[in-house]
């Protein structure tokens, strides 16, 4: 299989009304606040598992906020491309 098998119509229904979408932004944003309090209080080795599910959850936020057209969401910062959020902070 490619990366671009999304070309590929036969593999996707395009049936999600937007209500299932905001739903699964709100389902994400409440996972994802799990995620940091977890990683807040667990054992310095348990750590990384949680921050990478944090950090994997902000990518699929950043996407439906996009995808709902949220006006403070550019496409730079859903690619990773947004350099004010990248930079380290001196």
């Amino acid at each position: 299989m490619t990366m671009n098998d999304h070309q590929d119509s036969e593999h996707f229904a395009y049936d999600k009304s937007w209500e299932q979408i905001e739903a699964l932004l709100d389902e994400a944003e409440r996972e994802q606040n799990k995620r940091w309090l977890a990683f807040q209080r667990c054992p310095k080795p348990l750590r990384m598992q949680h921050w990478n599910n944090y950090k994997g959850l902000e990518g699929v936020i950043n996407t439906l906020r996009w995808v709902l057209g949220d006006l403070k969401m550019p496409k730079e910062k859903v690619l990773g491309r947004d350099n004010n959020e990248n930079r380290r902070k001196r």
